[in-house]
């Protein structure tokens, strides 16, 4: 065996020996119960605007708005962080993951200034998330229009 594979094979050893042991199914099933359970807020909530008399699609667009409200807010005020170390995944459901994604740089970078701090640091992690997604929307828009007449 060469010099160079007993270091490899003493760094693996010793990364093994400091590595803890990750509890992938507890994870798994605290990610699975506290996403559903913003999940089942979000319905809710949409539930709630219906029967106030919003339509079953204004409904949906209130949630929506609600639910990124309620990221940015709880970002702000430190919360939504303590959540995500207890939830793990189930916190980055699509939307309030989305917000906190874009609040947490903000906060985090204010002291930079308005500009190279908020303005330039909130679309580090946002930023390619907006960008394929505006893509892809209109491809798959131009491929309706082509093929979805």
């Amino acid at each position: 065996m060469n010099t160079s594979q007993k270091s490899k094979d003493r760094f693996q050893r010793m990364v093994k020996e400091v590595s803890p042991n990750s509890a992938v199914v507890k994870n798994c099933v605290k990610a699975f119960f506290s996403g559903g359970l913003i999940c089942c807020f979000g319905q809710f909530l949409t539930d709630v605007f219906g029967k106030i008399g919003a339509s079953k699609d204004d409904a949906g667009m209130y949630t929506t708005a609600a639910l990124i409200f309620l990221g940015v807010l709880l970002t702000g005020l430190g919360v939504y962080d303590k959540i995500g170390k207890h939830t793990g995944a189930g916190s980055v459901v699509p939307i309030t993951g989305f917000a906190n994604s874009m609040a947490a740089p903000a906060v985090e970078f204010k002291k930079e200034g308005m500009i190279m701090g908020i303005g330039a640091k909130m679309f580090l992690v946002a930023g390619p998330v907006i960008v394929y997604g505006l893509i892809t929307s209109v491809a798959v828009g131009v491929l309706y229009y082509i093929f979805g007449r």
